[in-house]
């Protein structure tokens, strides 16, 4: 059985156990690891690491705050939740609906329109902390 086809090549489904305690754990660990290990493939979130790196270094050259560091670490990670999101819409209608049709655009569409939200909801708060916070202070 692979990753595309759910039924082993015999034709019998076999029946799912589900990992209990640590195990479970573990496992739910090493999903999310390879959801990231995903992410990664995608460029735009690539990008988005990008500016959260020259974020950092602009909140450090600018004397930011504890407060304004993890406001803006949980604002990256709300952003990388959407990325993710989106990706899995995206992956989702490619494999439901390979030809183009208008549900499917507007599927992907609107989880592009979600992660844009968090980017300028993520820039506006960086440029806040950078250039605003000390002239309004």
């Amino acid at each position: 059985m692979d990753a595309k086809n759910t039924v082993p090549p015999s034709g019998r489904t076999a029946p799912i156990s589900k990992q209990t305690g640590i195990r479970h754990l573990l496992a739910a660990a090493s999903y999310s690891f390879g959801g990231a290990k995903r992410l990664i493939g995608e460029a735009a979130f690539r990008h988005e690491l990008i500016a959260f790196a020259v974020a950092m270094v602009a909140f450090a050259i600018a004397g930011a705050n504890l407060f304004q560091y993890v406001a803006m670490a949980i604002l990256f990670l709300l952003m990388m939740a959407f990325e993710a999101i989106n990706t899995a819409i995206e992956e989702i209608v490619d494999r439901v609906s390979p030809e183009i049709s208008d549900m499917g655009k507007h599927a992907k569409d609107l989880g592009s329109f979600a992660c844009l939200c968090l980017i300028v909801a993520n820039a506006t708060y960086a440029f806040y902390v950078v250039f605003l916070a000390r002239l309004l202070s």
